[in-house]
């Protein structure tokens, strides 16, 4: 299962690309499919090299991640684990569908790097916060803000997060706070998976245009769905 946004740390997988061959190797296959799209360099990011940019950056970590989970998944199948199947969810997609076979190196470099790059465009207008309730309740406590928020992932039972307005957000989390409703701000400054979105929507569709997937090698489950992708 390959994760989205926020599981980074600076100096992550360092010490494995210094310790192991495979890891440091798939790794700099990522580092140089990501070259045409970056403008950094991927081991320099990792190593948190002086003048290098940082992990608080989306179009730093949402690269540099899709390489870490790339690089771990030939990892553990170097050492023989073969998934029966693979997921993701928000841009972990992208890299559970690179593990799959389904998108080649250059074309999941490609699609992470300018989906990472258009969501600047969104930058200061949005935010997010989990809250420690399930969806639907979740959807019916946000309903008097009609269109400034959305429900944005459900990341397990009791774990559900909201993106829009920032100050629809807070309002949100005061809320839950004098409801006794824990909640936790997600450092970003743009609201994703949500209706803001669609703003960059033909932008995105422009930047990928010519990417060709294929069939999958190791079935994929959508996090859209929860039905198998075949792939193309």
């Amino acid at each position: 299962v390959s994760p989205g946004q926020g599981g980074q740390w600076a100096g992550m997988g360092a010490e494995l690309a210094a310790a192991c061959p495979v890891f440091a190797a798939r790794l700099a296959e990522c580092g140089a499919a990501l070259a045409p799209y970056v403008g950094w360099d991927l081991e320099q990011v990792l190593a948190g090299a002086p003048g290098a940019p940082g992990l608080d950056r989306a179009e730093v970590v949402q690269p540099v991640l899709w390489a870490v989970m790339v690089s771990l998944a030939a990892t553990w199948q170097a050492a023989g684990v073969t998934p029966d199947a693979v997921a993701g969810h928000s841009q972990g997609e992208i890299a559970a569908a690179t593990v799959a076979g389904i998108l080649s190196l250059d074309d999941a470099a490609r699609i992470v790097a300018l989906r990472s790059k258009a969501l600047l465009a969104l930058a200061g207008r949005g935010a997010m916060v989990s809250v420690a309730e399930p969806a639907a309740v979740v959807r019916e406590r946000i309903g008097r803000w009609g269109v400034r928020l959305a429900v944005a992932a459900v990341n397990g039972p009791a774990a559900t997060v909201v993106s829009g307005e920032p100050g629809a957000v807070a309002e949100l989390a005061v809320a839950c706070a004098a409801a006794g409703v824990r909640t936790r701000a997600v450092p970003v400054d743009y609201a994703s998976h949500g209706p803001q979105v669609e703003q960059i929507r033909e932008e995105i569709v422009a930047a990928l245009a010519g990417i060709t997937p294929g069939p999958a090698r190791i079935p994929m489950i959508s996090a859209m769905t929860g039905r198998w992708l075949d792939g193309p």
